[in-house]
C-alpha cells in the first residue's frame, strides 16, 4: 500500500545543533517537504508519541544531547512503525550504525551536504512505496 503524498512528504526532522538544524530543514523544504523539526530526543519522542503515523520518515542525529539519544528515537518510532524510512547523521563513524541502528536505514556522516540527505529520503521514500 502506498502512503498518500501528504504523509510521504512530512519529514521528523531531529538534531540539537542549531546550525545544522536549520540548514536542513530549508534545503529539505526547498525539495518540497514539510518539516516538523526537534532540538532534542525529548522532543523527538514527544512527536512520535502523538502520531508517528502522520510522518513520511525521520532524519535524526544519532547523538542529542541530553535525554533520549537518536538511536532511542528510531527504536520508539519504529515500535510504533516498523517500516518506517530512517535517516541517521552523525560526526561518529560507521561502528556504531552496525550495533545501534534499525534495518533498512541509512546513515550519513557529517560534515555532509544537503542533497545528499535529500537524495537518501528520496530514495527511502521511493523504497518504501513499492513495498
Amino acid at each position: 500500500m502506498q502512503k498518500s503524498d501528504a504523509v510521504a512528504s512530512l519529514l521528523l526532522f531531529a538534531e540539537d545543533e542549531r546550525l545544522i538544524l536549520d540548514m536542513l530543514e530549508g534545503a529539505l523544504r526547498d525539495a518540497g517537504f514539510d518539516v516538523v523539526c526537534a532540538g532534542d530526543g525529548e522532543g523527538a519522542m514527544k512527536e512520535i508519541e502523538e502520531d508517528v503515523s502522520r510522518f513520511g520518515a525521520i532524519i535524526t542525529d544519532a547523538h542529542l544531547g541530553a535525554g533520549p539519544d537518536g538511536w532511542e528515537v528510531v527504536r520508539r518510532a519504529r515500535e510504533l512503525a516498523p517500516s518506517l524510512p530512517v535517516i541517521y547523521i552523525t560526526g561518529a563513524g560507521a561502528a556504531e550504525w552496525a550495533s545501534q541502528g534499525v534495518p533498512n536505514s541509512v546513515l550519513i556522516t557529517k560534515p555532509f551536504v544537503p542533497a545528499q540527505v535529500i537524495t537518501a529520503i528520496a530514495g527511502l521514500l521511493n523504497q518504501s512505496d513499492v513495498c
